[in-house]
């Protein structure tokens, strides 16, 4: 048998290094935005998801699940699952 995922319409934030998107995070839910600068040049973002702590980088998406979870996702999956849903950014405005 075949199966296909059912349309979801999830909220994701792209992390980069800057205030901006850290109130996003913070806007989006994430109770906690834990940026790590161990690595000069290169920040990650722990987070902690439903299976453990998971870190993402610079580039990567958050994305929150449709049970109020949060995980990260690389650039490159996240443009190949999602697309943005424009007429739902629209209704969000009004």
């Amino acid at each position: 048998m075949k199966y296909r995922k059912k349309l979801v319409v999830v909220e994701a934030v792209q992390f980069v290094d800057a205030e901006e998107s850290i109130l996003r995070l913070s806007e989006l839910g994430l109770n906690q935005v834990q940026i790590d600068h161990d690595v000069p040049d290169s920040p990650i973002l722990k987070i902690e998801t439903l299976e453990g702590l998971m870190i993402a980088t610079e580039g990567d998406y958050i994305i929150k699940g449709v049970q109020g979870e949060f995980y990260p996702c690389k650039p490159d999956i996240f443009a190949e699952t999602y697309e943005e849903a424009e007429y739902l950014n629209i209704l969000d405005s009004i």
